[in-house]
């Protein structure tokens, strides 16, 4: 939920600001900004719960406190990424494969009743996953929306709006 909170607070804030600079809504600009925040946000729970993170990770995955720390640095490298124009689609594409590799993780915290923070079994359960999974799915569609499909666009022509 802090994450979804951190995304939507910081889109808000992104646009307004970029509004007041430049009388333009920029939409696409600032989604990219708020994910790169949120993924700052994200990554801190890396390096401060390594042992609660290492436990949602599925059996097979070796080395899981190294793990925790490589996808932190990855969350941060997609936060940079998604702000610089010529990185910018192709790490869209990268993050999207992310969002999709530690879902299981998410389900398998969810299932086992996982404290993302502590490792231990009092977690938030398997009803979790009928926000958690709507979310990551959010998630893609942000990227997807405000790094990739933009991008496509011919310049000087503005998005269409649905």
């Amino acid at each position: 939920m802090k994450p979804l909170l951190v995304l939507l607070v910081s889109f808000v804030a992104t646009l307004s600001i970029l509004y007041l600079r430049s009388k333009k809504i920029q939409w696409p600009l600032a989604g990219q900004i708020a994910m790169a925040i949120m993924l700052l946000f994200t990554s801190l729970g890396h390096f401060m719960f390594p042992q609660g993170m290492g436990a949602m990770m599925p059996e097979f995955i070796p080395m899981k406190n190294e793990m925790v720390y490589i996808t932190g640095v990855m969350e941060i490298l997609f936060a940079i990424g998604l702000l610089i124009p010529k990185l910018k689609v192709r790490t869209a594409w990268l993050l999207l494969i992310f969002f999709i590799l530690v879902l299981p993780a998410n389900i398998k915290a969810a299932m086992e009743n996982i404290n993302y923070q502590t490792g231990e079994l009092n977690g938030n359960g398997i009803n979790y996953l009928w926000f958690r999974i709507p979310l990551q799915i959010f998630f893609i569609a942000w990227v997807y929306l405000t790094a990739i499909r933009t991008s496509k666009l011919p310049r000087g022509r503005p998005a269409r709006h649905s």
